[in-house]
């Protein structure tokens, strides 16, 4: 079975955490930093690993000798031994607990010490029975709030993120389009419609020979364990996400295709139009049911009218196709049947990145690096944004007032010799109380300013954002919420209002492209829009491999129903410059 970045990245996280939890210094933060490089490295590195050895891995950026030795190691064995004896002395279910908000790997190794804390019934009993309280240094109000999120980490622990399915579902589909038996194959589901997690990767398959697919599927060589397999069905589970397929005749795939990828509120929309037009619309096709005794007889009776294609599909209920990313029922039927579906943002519509970090705070990479970087993408414009010192930046990590400023300096510099215009800017934290981190002194030097919350991200945010985006000097509310998917739920908003006091104030709200964040989310991005307001995609990048999460951000607008004039990434350089100087 192929490891995976992620699996592979995943190994030294825990492995951070488990000694962070026993308070060893320098070390977590080493395998962390390596973990996020592996994580992002173009290569397959276990492939790397055992393919060209230590040396060859020790190329990727902050993976020193010691960490190399272990990539290779997990890469032969499946094992780390060093991880193996730190989960025996600390025997607990680190991923779980710490996907509680405010519980952290020192938390998880004081509870276990004093509670034998080791999983999240246990953190939960603990809780309720009041016991948390009692250890030193917890009180009520942070028991308290440990119970209120564990429901919370419970949902997150059954989804993947849309980064870590999709290229389970593009490496299933390449490997069954290469069987002989398979006519088309297609993803379905939620990952079809780019959710920003999911739970299950449904995989249908056209085929007349349904055996020879499922023998393909459950040979796959990424299959990890077979769940089962029929005849027309089977479940694979590969990394700990679960793969099904569905078989179909070739003739009935649009209609398979349709249904299976939903959502299940657009699917009983478009059945209830089917249903007023005398016709039966679900898995096998469209029928037409006027002259039919019995339509509830049987799942293909009356005449078949489309199904062949998800084109036949909507035809046959006079609607134009509607893409994957609208059919979550927020009014796409309508707008269909008036002939008023978006022209939504695609990709190859981008010119640049507003929201990019380099190595002056947390990026891993240099200003001219990542200049570099999105010259070769083919890109007109960036902006680079360090964080800046302020609520929610640890470790050293931000810059000083005066530090932006000498920064600038350089920034100039770049740009002058740069291919493409290089944009000054800063990611300023949001504090509590809407003020920013950054004198306003030093924000009117700069070209763009971002700003973000990064603390207190819990309650409703929506007074604190809207201070931020009526500040004369900001240009994007950057990553509104403060999520992290399957970590924290973030900020409540009243999106609406902070869309309407942005759109007011000439201030961009910000489709964050990382897809742990995915902040603004889809519904999110059409009520802004309905508002007025201006949408930015960026990617946060902290290195030039995070470009490639582009791709994330632009199905999130879609899901939102943008078009390219929305988004202010897919404007040219002189209007993006226009509307930051206005």
């Amino acid at each position: 079975m192929t490891i995976r970045n992620e699996e592979l990245a995943a190994q030294f996280d825990e492995l951070a955490d488990l000694l962070e939890a026993q308070d060893v210094e320098y070390k977590p933060i080493a395998y962390r930093r390596a973990a996020d490089n592996i994580r992002e490295y173009p290569e397959n590195v276990a492939t790397l690993a055992t393919q060209e050895g230590t040396n060859a891995v020790e190329r990727i950026d902050r993976v020193g000798k010691a960490i190399a030795s272990k990539v290779v190691e997990y890469a032969e064995t499946g094992e780390i031994d060093e991880l193996a004896e730190k989960r025996a002395e600390l025997p607990v279910d680190m991923a779980a607990l710490t996907s509680v908000e405010g519980v952290g790997p020192k938390t998880v190794g004081r509870l276990y010490e004093a509670l034998d804390v080791r999983t999240l019934d246990d953190l939960e009993t603990a809780a309720k029975n009041e016991k948390i309280q009692t250890v030193s240094g917890f009180g009520p109000k942070t028991e308290s709030n440990i119970l209120d999120n564990i429901d919370f980490a419970r949902q997150s622990q059954d989804r993947q993120l849309l980064s870590d399915a999709a290229p389970i579902g593009a490496a299933i589909v390449d490997y069954l389009t290469q069987t002989v038996a398979v006519q088309r194959c297609e993803v379905a589901g939620s990952l079809r419609r780019w959710r920003p997690t999911i739970g299950d990767v449904d995989t249908l398959v056209a085929s007349t020979d349904p055996q020879a697919v499922v023998d393909a599927f459950t040979d796959w060589p990424d299959t990890g364990r077979v769940i089962e397999a029929g005849t027309g069905k089977a479940s694979v589970r590969t990394n700990d996400v679960r793969v099904d397929l569905r078989v179909v005749d070739p003739s009935e795939f649009g209609a398979a295709l349709q249904y299976f990828t939903g959502s299940k509120d657009h699917n009983v929309e478009l059945r209830n139009r089917a249903i007023e037009r005398d016709l039966k619309v679900n898995e096998y096709g469209v029928f037409d049911i006027s002259e039919t005794d019995d339509p509830d007889a049987g799942q293909r009776v009356g005449d078949r009218i489309g199904g062949a294609t998800e084109t036949d599909v909507y035809d046959a209920l006079d609607l134009p196709p509607i893409p994957p990313e609208l059919r979550e029922g927020r009014g796409e039927i309508d707008a269909a049947a008036a002939n008023e579906l978006p022209d939504l943002v695609t990709l190859d519509a981008i010119r640049g990145d507003l929201h990019l970090h380099t190595d002056w705070s947390d990026g891993r990479n240099s200003i001219e690096e990542m200049v570099e970087a999105a010259t070769n993408r083919g890109y007109e414009y960036v902006c680079i944004t360090d964080h800046a010192k302020g609520p929610g930046m640890v470790g050293g990590v931000g810059l000083t007032d005066d530090q932006l400023e000498t920064q600038l300096s350089e920034l100039r510099a770049v740009g002058d010799d740069a291919e493409i215009d290089v944009f000054a800017g800063v990611e300023a934290n949001i504090g509590p109380d809407g003020r920013l981190s950054v004198a306003d002194a030093v924000l009117e030097q700069l070209d763009c300013v971002v700003a973000s919350p990064h603390a207190a991200l819990d309650g409703d945010g929506t007074d604190r954002l809207i201070a931020a985006a009526e500040h004369p000097a900001v240009d994007i509310v950057g990553h509104p919420t403060g999520r992290q998917l399957n970590q924290r739920s973030g900020l409540d908003i009243d999106v609406p209002a902070l869309a309407d006091a942005a759109a007011k104030a000439g201030t961009a709200v910000e489709i964050n492209a990382n897809p742990r964040r995915l902040d603004l989310h889809g519904s999110a991005v059409q009520a802004a829009l309905e508002q007025g307001a201006t949408i930015t995609i960026d990617t946060d990048a902290h290195g030039p491999e995070s470009y490639d999460y582009l791709r994330y951000g632009v199905h999130t607008a879609r899901r939102g129903w943008a078009e390219p004039s929305d988004v202010l990434t897919t404007w040219p350089t002189a209007d993006v410059r226009a509307f930051l100087d206005a």
